[in-house]
């Protein structure tokens, strides 16, 4: 294996994490039955908030939780619509983003001025995993990378064991399947609907605060770049598993990683073409995967007790 294919493939998993850390979290969302479309929005705010915090704090960990922080806080107001009110979850979602984009905006040109991208932050460096990172190939892929690359890595099985291997995953796909009959049996739907969108609204936020604070660390208008949506395809492609949502954000990755070698390499490709390259692979998916969508029984459809 040469040289080049390596740091292409370190540089996949790299440019994988912030659209893996929304998946794993939204996975969970939809497996209680709620919708979230709201998420490439959540992660504007959180890279704004996480970078305006890294910069007043002078701290990457500051700007991280600030990040999460914020997540959390739209995510209560994405449950309290859509699980308390029983509102429409595409409608509440798209105003979500709407209001994510335009509030990042207006906080950056409050916070920066009219040229934000002027302003730079020290964010995270690479954490090398002792013993692990001198393994030749597999070393230099996987553990010379930053920890947020790690934690959205063993995210992954937690999250599958979680899910099929335990009482509380049965109970989380239990209320997206059928809540009447969760309800029934004792299990608090409103409660585990809760936990799960504000879990995958977290998320959500640290992976907007990946974007400025470990992976560019500036800020830019729209820096998201249609991730938010590159995961909701990972996870409908995926069906709902953490392993094969995997596979599909290392592929966005790789797309990624391609993109960013060939404006290097190949200079006479148009950079417009390799910019739509993600997009691209994303109309595919949805193509392939018409007619074969397989949703839980109650998603999207709001729960009342009577």
């Amino acid at each position: 294996m040469s040289f080049p294919i390596v740091n292409i493939l370190s540089a996949t998993v790299e440019l994988s994490t912030p659209i893996l850390l929304v998946a794993m979290g939204e996975i969970l969302t939809e497996r209680s039955g709620v919708l979230n479309l709201g998420v490439e929005g959540i992660m504007l705010l959180g890279a704004i908030v996480s970078f305006w915090a890294t910069y007043l704090g002078n701290s990457a960990a500051i700007g991280l939780l600030a990040g999460i922080a914020v997540g959390l806080l739209v995510g209560l107001l994405v449950a309290y619509w859509s699980v308390s009110l029983g509102a429409d979850q595409v409608v509440t979602g798209l105003g979500i983003w709407i209001l994510g984009s335009g509030l990042s905006s207006y906080l950056a040109r409050i916070a920066f001025g009219t040229a934000p991208g002027r302003v730079v932050i020290e964010g995270i460096k690479q954490l090398n995993i002792p013993i692990l990172s001198n393994i030749p190939i597999l070393g230099e892929i996987f553990f010379q990378q930053n920890i947020l690359v790690y934690l959205g890595l063993i995210l992954v099985p937690i999250f599958w064991v979680v899910l099929f291997r335990t009482t509380i995953g049965l109970k989380i796909r239990a209320v997206g399947e059928n809540p009447r009959a969760a309800d029934t049996v004792g299990i608090k739907v409103f409660k585990i609907r809760y936990l799960c969108v504000l879990l995958g609204a977290a998320l959500a936020g640290l992976a907007g605060s990946y974007l400025t604070v470990v992976r560019f660390h500036i800020w830019i208008d729209e820096i998201v770049a249609g991730r938010g949506w590159l995961a909701l395809v990972v996870v409908w492609f995926g069906k709902r598993n953490p392993l094969r949502a995997l596979g599909g954000a290392w592929l966005f990755g790789l797309i990624y990683a391609l993109q960013y070698h060939f404006q290097a390499t190949t200079p006479w490709i148009p950079y417009q073409f390799l910019l739509m390259l993600p997009y691209i692979l994303t109309i595919l998916f949805l193509v392939v995967m018409v007619g074969k969508e397989e949703t839980p029984g109650a998603f999207t459809i709001p729960y009342k007790r009577e």
